[in-house]
Parts: structure tokens; C-alpha cells; sequence
């Protein structure tokens, strides 16, 4: 018993040394957003100035408004991509479905500084609507997002009971009906998971934006990336911790999705991970 009790307290303080380490950076960068210095490491009293200045930072906020917008095209492509492609794997069984796996463990598993190289490399032969605009970002940030989708949407249609989309079978409706009011609703909650997961993950690409993106089209972490050799300012912080905000807030508004949907707190959990 005491070793048991010897061995929960030593996970409970892994844990918190976990979190704590997770978390006490994102802390920082909150707290000094608050500060009443020129710059962003020294702290030099309270006040919300930077949070207002901010906007007035036509640099800052164009690389924001470029950052979501590379994000909502890539999030778009991963969607569709991923969708079908989880789907396909949970209801059309075979041996290609060992070899799409270990493509998609791949794609996950691939140093991303790989990946940005070889986009760089291959949208520079290419050219032409490869090498500007946002079409290089809509691509190149996809790729990862699109095989964290497949993984969500294929573990959820693998958690649902074939026998709704072969009842509507037996009811004369066709593959196209029967996927628009079965099959899509039932996967809706995962692709929706899948959809919020891939924006944040574009919204906070650095490597292959930095590779990749044209002139013009600078998204905020390369802007801020820009920014590391010189002096920070809060404002900076303060723009963080508003697209910080807004990410959590999205996270909570498809929790209480998924959980209106009948969803437990452990297959919401399993949802945002890809597991069963």
C-alpha cells in the first residue's frame, strides 16, 4: 500500500512538472502584455495601452489578417481531403488501407523543415501561381492538417454503427442521399473537431510559412519570428494573447458541440486526438 501511494505521488508530481513547464511560457507571454515597458521581457508595471496600440501596427496586423486567411484556405483543403479520406478507411476495408496508414504516420512523422524544403524547392520549378499569393501558404499547411483530420473523422466513423448507412441502403436511397442525411451528420462533430485543430495548427505555422510563403503574404509567427533579433515590443504579446483567447474560445465552443451532441467528457477527448 505504501508503495502504491510512494508511486501516485511521484505521477502527481510528473504531472504537475509537465503542466507547469507547458504552461508557465504561455503565462509569461500574458502577463507581459501587460507591461508597462518599451520592451516585451522587462516589466515596467501594469497596463492594457498595448492592446489598443496594436491595431494602430499596419505591419502586425496585415501579417495577422494574412495568417487567417492562409489558415481558413488550408483548414478548408485538410477538411475535405481528410473527411473523405477518414471515411474511406473506416467503411472501405483492404490491404490499401495499411499503405494509406503509414502515409499518413508519415506526413505526421516527417520532420516538418523537410517539408518546407521540398515545398520550396518544388513550388520554385513550378512557378507561376505556386511562387505568389496565398496559394503556396494554402498548400503547404495542409499537408499535415489533412492527416490529423483523416486520423479524427477516421476514428469516429469507426465508433459508428455501419448498420444506419445500410438501413438507408435497404430503403432505396441513394449513396449520395445516404451520405448527406446519415453519414455526414453522424461524422460532422469529428470534422468539425478536425477543422478547428487544422486552423489553429496553420495559424501557428512557422517553418514551412517561412519557406514558402511569397512576397507579401508574411504570416504572424514569421513576422514575429522576423522579430526575434531585435527588440520585442508588448504589443506583440498582447496580439498573441488575443489569438490565444480566440483559440480557446473555439475549443470550448466545439466541446459544448460535441457534448451537446451526446459525446462524454472521454469521447470528446478521443474525438480531439483521433483515438477510439
Amino acid at each position: 500500500m505504501r508503495s502504491r501511494n510512494g508511486i501516485n505521488i511521484i505521477l502527481a508530481l510528473i504531472t504537475v512538472a509537465t503542466l507547469l513547464f507547458l504552461f508557465v511560457p504561455i503565462g509569461f507571454v500574458v502577463a507581459h502584455s501587460f507591461t508597462d515597458a518599451r520592451a516585451f521581457f522587462v516589466w515596467g508595471g501594469f497596463t492594457t495601452r498595448w492592446y489598443s496600440s496594436m491595431w494602430n501596427n499596419a505591419q502586425l496586423t496585415n501579417s495577422v489578417v494574412v495568417s487567417f486567411k492562409a489558415a481558413a484556405g488550408s483548414t478548408l483543403i485538410a477538411v475535405v481531403l481528410g473527411s473523405f479520406a477518414g471515411i474511406a478507411l473506416a467503411r472501405r476495408p483492404g490491404k490499401w488501407v495499411a499503405i494509406f496508414m503509414a502515409v499518413v504516420l508519415l506526413i505526421l512523422t516527417t520532420p516538418e523543415i523537410v517539408d518546407a524544403i521540398g515545398l520550396q524547392l518544388w513550388f520554385v520549378k513550378l512557378g507561376g501561381p505556386f511562387r505568389t499569393g496565398l496559394l503556396p501558404l494554402w498548400l503547404g499547411q495542409s499537408i499535415f492538417s489533412s492527416a490529423v483530420v483523416t486520423l479524427i473523422v477516421r476514428a469516429r466513423m469507426s465508433g459508428l454503427d455501419e448498420s444506419l448507412e445500410q438501413a438507408a441502403a435497404d430503403l432505396f436511397a441513394t449513396p449520395r442521399k445516404a451520405f448527406m442525411q446519415i453519414t455526414l451528420p453522424l461524422v460532422a462533430p469529428a470534422i468539425l473537431a478536425g477543422g478547428l485543430l487544422a486552423f489553429t495548427f496553420s495559424l501557428d505555422n512557422v517553418i514551412i510559412a517561412q519557406f514558402v510563403s511569397s512576397p507579401g503574404t508574411s504570416t504572424y509567427p514569421v513576422y514575429v519570428f522576423g522579430l526575434a533579433r531585435s527588440v520585442v515590443k508588448p504589443e506583440v504579446g498582447a496580439m498573441a494573447t488575443v489569438l490565444l483567447g480566440a483559440t480557446l474560445v473555439s475549443l470550448i465552443l466545439v466541446a459544448v458541440v460535441l457534448r451537446r451532441s451526446g459525446d462524454s467528457a472521454s469521447k470528446i477527448a478521443a474525438t480531439f486526438t483521433g483515438t477510439n
